[in-house]
């Protein structure tokens, strides 16, 4: 069912409850009118009609969220079908037009590195999507090690600069100084690099991030401003949603799945810190945290 489909049905649904609620609205009216001597009857009716009327707003809203969670999903499978099939499509044009024609030496090594960029791509996204299963499954176990957050967070940076081509003074990184936690590194350095990665896509043709640490007693904080869009303050919650994206004309443009917030939640629950975002609202940018307990 498309977009107007479900909206229709959102509708129709909304307008069938509210029609029954004035029948019934109507019916009791005369029912008190007509028998306003039997006490007990009129009791055991408002309680009757109460609940029919709770029962048929609770259809109405169990219905509106589950076919929001349908666009979602839908939105989602888009997603994913377009990242998985761009770089392929990409691979195999390359490929192609190095089987059938000649081609230098110098036009080979730029097919090669594009190619190899493309699967760089391709793996990341499978990789977005294993890694959605499994923070989000009580049953994987965390691989535990001493991890030297400053490390991860400048590998991240490091490798954002190079995927998106950006400057050191576009993306730059204030570390507080050495700082160790005790988790998991590879969903700690997922989580680190999708926050960097989500501020560097969202903010447009001119990127100004600054990545910094802070150790605030017992925990240590990794912010991450951009200069970008802005968040409205309705959607600071919401961005951490699977397959949730802010709507808007950016959001359009910008390519992604909608897991990478989700996943930094997630890694950090499941190491018992905490993620948010803050943002004074449209054009005023925005500023992502995950802040982790410092290894004893």
């Amino acid at each position: 069912m498309d977009l107007t489909g479900r909206r229709k049905s959102v509708a129709g649904s909304i307008a069938l409850a509210v029609g029954l609620i004035s029948v019934l609205i109507v019916l009791y009216i005369g029912y008190v009118l007509l028998n306003w001597r039997t006490g007990i009857l009129l009791v055991m009716g408002v309680l009757l009609v109460l609940m029919i009327i709770c029962g048929i707003l609770l259809n109405t809203v169990f219905l509106v969220s589950e076919i929001r969670r349908n666009e979602q999903h839908d939105a989602f499978i888009n997603a994913v079908t377009h990242e998985l099939k761009t770089p392929v499509a990409s691979i195999r044009l390359y490929l192609e037009t190095l089987q059938t024609r000649p081609v230098d030496e110098a036009k080979r090594k730029e097919f090669y590195r594009i190619m190899l960029d493309d699967s760089d791509r391709l793996l990341s996204t499978i990789e977005q999507v294993l890694r959605t299963g499994r923070v989000g499954s009580a049953a994987h176990h965390l691989n535990r090690t001493r991890i030297d957050l400053d490390a991860v967070v400048r590998e991240a940076v490091d490798r954002v600069r190079t995927l998106h081509k950006v400057s050191t003074e576009s993306l730059s990184y204030q570390p507080c100084g050495p700082a160790a936690v005790i988790g998991d590194l590879d969903e700690v350095r997922a989580a680190v690099t999708n926050l960097v990665d989500n501020a560097v896509k969202y903010s447009g043709p001119e990127v100004n991030v600054v990545v910094e640490t802070e150790r605030v007693d017992r925990s240590v904080i990794v912010r991450v401003r951009d200069s970008g869009p802005g968040i409205p303050k309705a959607e600071l919650k919401r961005v951490f949603r699977r397959f949730y994206r802010v709507p808007g004309p950016l959001a359009s443009r910008v390519k992604g799945t909608g897991l990478g917030l989700y996943i930094v939640r997630s890694v950090a629950k499941r190491h018992g810190g905490r993620a948010w975002a803050e943002s004074e609202g449209p054009g005023h940018g925005s500023t992502f945290a995950l802040q982790l307990p410092i290894a004893p």
